[in-house]
This record gives structure tokens, sequence and C-alpha cells, in this order.
């Protein structure tokens, strides 16, 4: 397919109506193509193509390429070699979705380009982002007055929450302030604080108990450490759902603590928070709505493409307070409508928003929480049936829809055995093709997870992995 521009006009970027449906019909038969042939293509493609890697530099292109081979390199040559996270056995990480509503979102927002960070420029699609934002909040039984900001994901999210915080709590002294998370805290956390100016040495990694949760009495016992040594306590990031083992900390008690203490009660919900959507749910993540801010990720929890998080600040005037700003060619600000640009770093910015809108109007509210509640009621049935499996120790149980295991025998005398019997057997699932497992390391232990939160994972996937872990965990045992 031949790009329209003219020979003689070399500066013209511009293709004619009819190249570009053209152009367009041949990225969504391709891309529609590719979705179809999912339950056909390997849970993980084949990675180890460094070679392929470096002979993919190449100078800047001087001339202009047709569409044709380059969505023959795309979707025949580089997407196969990668880990196929929208496929139905997708069990590995946590998943991301990718929802075809999304795309046609992000198809529109790029190919209408309408620039929607300060309101006013285009007040009608701000709206609609303003709406989605909303939508969120009452998920989470925020109240009124919450504000919010979509960004790329949970680190964004978190980032903006400590910073947030920071401003409010600190005021100029940050050197003094100190931040508690718990040793199963995401990695974002640290990241992000000191990324907001929180030195390491002022982060504290708070034990957990048995079930991987927050020590609320060692939470405590750190806090009245700290202020017996001058320091300012501000800021605790719970989790509703970590990443190694899914747990969920003791949100009220730790709002309880906050409250009491007058610190900032973070949760990071990137995981776990959309299982309140869910009334029935709502009791495996009681205390959430009480948090000062709470971190989302829609593209967990919500199905949507990567690139999708989201944050919310109970006191909405305070995120505001940090973001606010105005100079001398933007429009004077405003106070009755959202404003993007008011809430967040960014005065250049894409359109999230309507990827959450679209996706939220065509599925409705129904539709969501009935696929949320599919991924909780599989993934306990599927860890009660992994749970009888010979061999398999049960590490966690699912509190939300993620469950982590190892094997143990007599023959595994030692830990390192352990460790690299249960490495095996990830390797090996995930070797077969359908389903693609991942392992974490916590305390020493290598534990084998499985995360059920795909849209497209289905009873047909569980019967699929129990069969596999089953089967390779026997013939690992029986030294085959």
């Amino acid at each position: 397919m031949t790009p329209d521009l003219s020979s003689t006009d070399t500066a013209a970027m511009e293709f004619s109506p009819d190249v570009m449906l053209a152009m367009g019909r041949a990225v969504v038969d391709r891309a529609v193509a590719h979705i179809a042939s999912l339950p056909d293509q390997p849970a993980r493609g084949d990675v180890n193509v460094a070679d392929l890697c470096r002979a993919l530099r190449e100078p800047v292109p001087e001339e202009g390429s047709a569409l044709t081979p380059l969505l023959d390199l795309l979707f025949d040559d580089l997407i196969p070699r990668s880990f196929t996270t929208p496929s139905a056995g997708y069990l590995a990480y946590i998943p991301g979705g990718g929802v075809y509503p999304a795309a046609l979102a992000d198809f529109i927002a790029d190919a209408t380009n309408r620039y929607t960070g300060v309101w006013m420029a285009a007040p009608a699609l701000v709206q609609l982002e303003a709406n989605a934002l909303d939508w969120l909040r009452d998920w989470m039984q925020f109240p009124v007055g919450t504000a919010g900001l979509l960004t790329t994901g949970g680190s964004g999210a978190t980032f903006n929450a400590i910073v947030c915080a920071r401003e409010q709590m600190l005021n100029n002294d940050i050197r003094s302030g100190t931040l508690y998370t718990s040793t199963q805290g995401h990695h974002c956390i640290n990241k992000a604080a000191k990324l907001a100016g929180i030195a390491p040495d002022r982060v504290r990694s708070i034990p957990v108990d048995r079930d991987f949760r927050m020590d609320v009495a060692a939470l405590e016992a750190e806090i009245a450490r700290d202020r017996a040594l001058g320091l300012h306590p501000f800021f605790v990031a719970s989790s509703a759902g970590t990443t190694n083992t899914g747990a969920v900390d003791p949100l009220n008690d730790i709002a309880d603590v906050c409250a009491r203490e007058q610190l900032w009660h973070h949760v990071d919900g990137a995981y776990g928070a959309f299982f309140h959507m869910c009334p029935e749910l709502r009791p495996l993540l009681s205390g959430l709505p009480r948090a000062d801010s709470l971190t989302l990720d829609p593209h967990k929890g919500m199905f949507l493409p990567y690139g999708t998080g989201a944050l919310l600040v109970r006191d909405g005037q305070a995120l505001r307070a940090v973001h606010s700003a105005t100079a001398g060619y933007l429009p004077e600000n405003q106070d009755e409508f959202y404003d993007p640009a008011q809430y967040g770093p960014e005065l250049s910015r894409g359109f999230p928003g309507l990827r959450v809108w679209m996706s939220i109007k065509m599925y409705g509210a129904a539709r969501y929480r009935a696929a949320i509640a599919e991924k909780r009621a599989l993934a306990v049935w599927a860890a009660e049936q992994t749970a009888a499996i010979p061999g398999v120790v049960m590490d966690a149980m699912p509190q939300l829809s993620l469950f982590a295991f190892h094997l143990e025998s007599p023959a595994l005398v030692t830990q390192a055995q352990r460790n690299a019997a249960t490495e095996a057997l990830v390797e090996r699932v995930t070797a077969r093709g359908k389903i693609i497992l991942s392992g974490c390391t916590v305390d020493g232990r290598y534990l084998a997870r499985v995360c059920v939160l795909g849209f497209r994972t289905r009873q047909a996937e569980m019967d699929i992995c129990l069969q596999h872990v089953a089967e390779e965990s026997a013939a690992i045992l029986r030294g085959a």
C-alpha cells in the first residue's frame, strides 16, 4: 500500500481519504485476526531474541515506507516474540486486559487529536474524563469532594499521592518526614518516595504476618520510635493486594492508626481495588474507602490496555493545591469543571479518559461487576483444587484472585532444592504453551503464582492450568 504523498510537494504529510480508509481497514484486519488467533498462540512467545533486537537497530530512514511491510514486520515477526499478555492463559504477574472498545477509543483520540490538558480547549471531552473519574470514585465509595487523576500506571499515581501528602503534612521540612510500607509493598512505593524527595533512610519496611499482611503492632512501634528520634511520621502506604501473594493489609486497623497518629493513609489498590466494585466482595477490602488516597490500575481490574492508571485523593483541594498553576499563555483557571492540568503534573497529555469512559459505556457496570466476581470465584476454586495436588504446599490462599504455592517432597531436603523444583514447575507449565505462570521469592522461598485477572480467562483455562500443574508436579517429584 503506497502513500499518496506527492512526489513534487516534498513537505506534504496528508493522505487522501481513500488511502486513509484503506490503511485503517488493513490495520483493523490485522488486529482482529491477531485477537482471533489468541487461542492458538503460545502463552509465551520466544523472548530469547537478543540477535533479533541487535538486527533491528537501524539509522533513521530517509524515505518513507508503505504500510504493508510495517504491518508484516510487527504482526509476523515482532509481536509474537513476547509474553502473550492478552491471552486467556496469561496467569502471570498481574494480568492486563486490552478490551477492544479501549482500542477504538485510542484510535479516535489519536485521529481527532484534541487537546485535553486544559478544560477550555475541549470542555465537553474533558467532561467525559471527569465522568469516568467520578465513576471510579463512586465504585470505591470515596466522598464527593474527592479529586482524581489518570496516569500511565500505579507508579505515577503513587508518586503524585506522596507529593500531595508531603505538601500537606511536611511543608518545607521534608528531611524529617518518614514513610511506612510493608516488606511486601510494591517497589514503586520506595521509588516514588525517592522521587518525591523522601530519602531511602526515611522509608521504613514494616514486617508482615503469616498471611503476608502488614503487622499493625510493628507499624505502631516504628512510628513511636521515629517520633522519639524527633522525626515526623507522615505517610503509610498499605496494600489492597500485593504483587507477590495477593495479600490485603488490615486496612481498617491501619486507618485507625493513621487517624490516631495524624498520618496520611495511602492504599495501593493497583491490583485489588477494583474488586470493591462488587458489593458482595467489599468485605475483602474493608476499610478501603477510609483512605486519604488510592492508587488504581484500570489496566488491571478494568481490563484496559497497559498505560492506564489512576489516583483518587479524598481531599480534592489538596491535590489541586499541589498542581494548580497558571501562566500568561494559559486561560484563567475556573472552579466549576474538572481541569486536568490543575490536578496533575502534565500540561501536554493525551486523552486517557476516553478509553476509560468508552469501555464503561459500552460494557456497563453490571457486566464489569460480573466479570470481576468471576475472576475471584475462579481463583478460589482453582486454589482449592491446586492444594489437593500431591506435593503442592499452599503458601497463600487467594485473598482476592491470586494464590501462591511451592513443591515439597521427602526428596527435596533443602530450601534450594524446593526452590529449584518450584521454579522448574513454573517453567515447565509455561513451556507447554497454553498457560503462563510466574514466580516470586519471599523470605528466601521461591513460590509459584497464579493470578486470575484476564477478562478472557474462564473455566476452561483454569482446568488446563490445573491439569498442567498436576502433571508437571508429578513428573518433577518422580525425577522425570
